[in-house]
């Protein structure tokens, strides 16, 4: 059943599909356009479609708007979305600010828009979802809510008017950390300084390692060093040394001295490879056993929360100590082969040792064709004693393969 009034905050995240019921993309934010009178209207929906890229998809184009789904007559422009003057973002800037209500009773702040169609099929602002200021000092307190429609309230200019960091990450509570990245990339320079500060210290590191270098630095200077340490620490290990081998070497070494020692050492012996081999590709934190090791012993690593997919599709078998850098690599045990033998299987009957270990020199056009000649994961990366130090895996390899604007760049040449 299409809607004829929906809230703009509701509509973030939805699926965007065509006539067809094939899906778009999803639902980045909706334009409203101010007029000399009246409330706003609305101009279109901002979409995310492949690649990350965001177009815009003009309001006459959309047919339908049904619970989690905006239906469209299917003819997208896929040029890159591109903001026009008069046009204000919802999400991204009108949530969050404050307005005077004309009833003389204060101020509140806006926490969400109410949008509905005319019967001339034109969508306008109509009524706003407001939160007054809480009175009560407790930390866990909110302000009262209420409903107001456009034409009762009066947008405050005077003083801080900016839509509020914690608002906006509000909205962006449901992105996964590489759409978290992209929102904030499309915010001003100072706005996305102003949010990545409000994020926690585990988000803020899953951030940085989706954002481009430039965009990295940007936000690690706006830090100071305790928390740069803190969120540096949370951060893979070659993510964290590519973006302390950009930054100034006083400050470099202040950071290294906060951080956890394991996690500073690491990002030290990281730091000494050339960027184009395996040694500055590699992350040091692979998932390591013994041959004696069960493959439920092995089960059990993967399954940690804090193993990242690429890493929990192999475990690597060493001499002992298990930790990098270890003793003689002995091979790789693959997730899906784990998959085929009971949980009291030893690792040791199971090892793949046809793929070969690559050292940290190796340049990275051959760490290239080995992936793809081998349909790999990860590959193991030794020392000269044949002890693994490291693992390079795919994420790394798409990283280097793609060139360095891909978050931002058009396609097929729009």
């Amino acid at each position: 059943m299409s809607a004829t009034r929906v809230f703009v905050a509701r509509l973030a995240g939805c699926g965007v599909f065509d006539p067809a019921g094939d899906r778009v993309g999803k639902v980045i934010d909706v334009l409203v356009a101010y007029r000399k009178s009246g409330s706003p209207k609305a101009t279109g929906i901002v979409v995310e479609i492949s690649g990350r890229r965001r177009v815009f998809v003009p309001i006459a184009r959309v047919t339908s708007i049904a619970p989690g789904q905006v239906i469209t007559n299917g003819l997208i422009d896929f040029r890159r979305f591109t903001q026009r003057g008069q046009e204000v973002r919802v999400v991204a800037e009108i949530l969050g600010r404050k307005v005077n209500l004309l009833d003389g009773t204060g101020f509140a702040n806006i926490e969400d828009i109410s949008i509905e169609q005319s019967k001339n099929r034109d969508w306008q602002v109509t009524e706003l979802f407001l939160r007054r200021p809480k009175t009560s000092a407790s930390p866990f307190a909110r302000g009262t809510t209420l409903f107001a429609h456009w034409d009762q309230v009066t947008e405050n200019h005077m003083g801080d008017d900016s839509q509020s960091a914690s608002q906006l990450l509000a909205t962006y509570s449901d992105l996964r950390p590489a759409d978290l990245a992209s929102a904030l990339m499309d915010l001003p320079d100072e706005r996305m300084v102003e949010v990545a500060e409000e994020l926690d210290d585990e988000r803020l590191a899953d951030v940085l390692e989706e954002l481009p270098e430039d965009e990295q630095i940007e936000i690690i200077q706006e830090l100071d060093d305790e928390r740069a340490a803190e969120v540096l620490d949370l951060m893979e290990p070659d993510d964290a040394a590519d973006l302390m081998s950009n930054l100034p070497e006083a400050r470099t070494e202040a950071i290294l001295e906060l951080m956890d020692e394991d996690e500073a050492d690491d990002i030290r012996k990281l730091m000494q490879y050339d960027e184009f081999s395996a040694g500055g590709l590699m992350t040091t934190e692979p998932i390591i056993c013994s041959a004696d090791a069960t493959v439920a012993e092995a089960m059990a690593l993967i399954r940690r929360k804090s193993i990242s997919p690429v890493l929990a599709a192999s475990v690597f078998v060493t001499l002992p100590p298990y930790e990098t850098t270890t003793g003689r690599y002995l091979g790789t045990v693959h997730f899906q082969r784990m998959l085929r033998y009971p949980p009291h299987e030893r690792l040791g009957t199971l090892l793949d040792t046809e793929l070969e270990p690559v050292s940290a020199t190796t340049h990275i056009s051959v760490i290239h064709r080995t992936f793809a000649n081998y349909n790999l994961v990860a590959l193991p990366v030794v020392d000269d004693e044949n002890c693994l130090i490291g693992v390079v895996t795919v994420d790394d390899v798409l990283d280097h393969l793609l060139p360095e604007d891909w978050r931002t760049e058009d396609e097929g040449g729009a």
